[in-house]
């Protein structure tokens, strides 16, 4: 717990002083779609409340603005936990993606310097944390990938929802026993999207971006398969 207060605290100069539930929240939803809080976790109101200086209403506010997009769940007497994902949530969450990612796609043709510039970033990210053995830092820049893809739609509705889909995503990479194998061959696979897009080859990038979707989807899947 001490590394999650140390890291909440990180997050202060981002609240300013009026620490309104929906900058809590935002701070949370960052922080779970980062890794630092996993399926299952019961998050303490007392521990991150003093963590991020804010007052047990606007915690509970926050934590109630996160059960609507499914992150948290509340459990009568027991308290409020990171929800646990389903194999069917996992089949929506692609189904939602192939429509944002692809309709991206297809617009970032001819996509400016700085949008493909982001997505460039993440994948340098991605590999500095690969060669360092941080699979976690991995799983992160993969989604900074993809909030920047989704970017290219040019909606701020959509970039929305797609923050709250990409971190509910995160909950479902702790699936994983093997974070190495699921990460890295994604690693080369968003440098060859990007290629693809930067040189105008948006039909090649869609049918590269179906191909990586259904295949992350059917690791994911396997993942949530009972073992005999």
């Amino acid at each position: 717990m001490d590394s999650v207060v140390s890291e909440l605290q990180r997050d202060l100069d981002r609240l300013g002083r009026s620490s309104t539930a929906e900058r809590v929240a935002d701070i949370l939803r960052d922080r779970i779609a980062g890794g630092l809080f996993t399926p299952g976790q019961r998050l303490s109101e007392e521990v991150i409340g003093a963590a991020l200086k804010v007052s047990r209403n606007t915690l509970r506010e926050a934590f109630r603005l996160l059960g609507h997009e499914r992150l948290l769940e509340h459990r009568l007497n027991r308290g409020v936990f990171v929800r646990v994902l389903s194999a069917e949530d996992v089949a929506d969450l692609y189904r939602v993606r192939r429509v944002i990612e692809g309709a991206a796609v297809r617009r970032g043709a001819g996509a400016s310097h700085e949008a493909l510039a982001a997505m460039e970033e993440a994948v340098a990210a991605a590999s500095r944390a690969a060669a360092e053995d941080r699979w976690q830092d991995v799983g992160t820049a993969n989604i900074r990938f993809h909030q920047a893809l989704a970017a290219l739609n040019g909606s701020p509705r959509l970039d929305e929802t797609m923050r709250q889909l990409l971190a509910e995503l995160r909950l479902v990479f702790h699936v994983m026993e093997n974070p190495r194998a699921f990460h890295e061959p994604f690693v080369a696979r968003n440098r060859e999207l990007v290629e693809l897009m930067a040189a105008g080859r948006t039909a090649e990038a869609e049918r590269a971006l179906e191909r990586y979707l259904d295949d992350a989807e059917e690791l994911l899947m396997r993942a949530y398969t009972p073992r005999p």
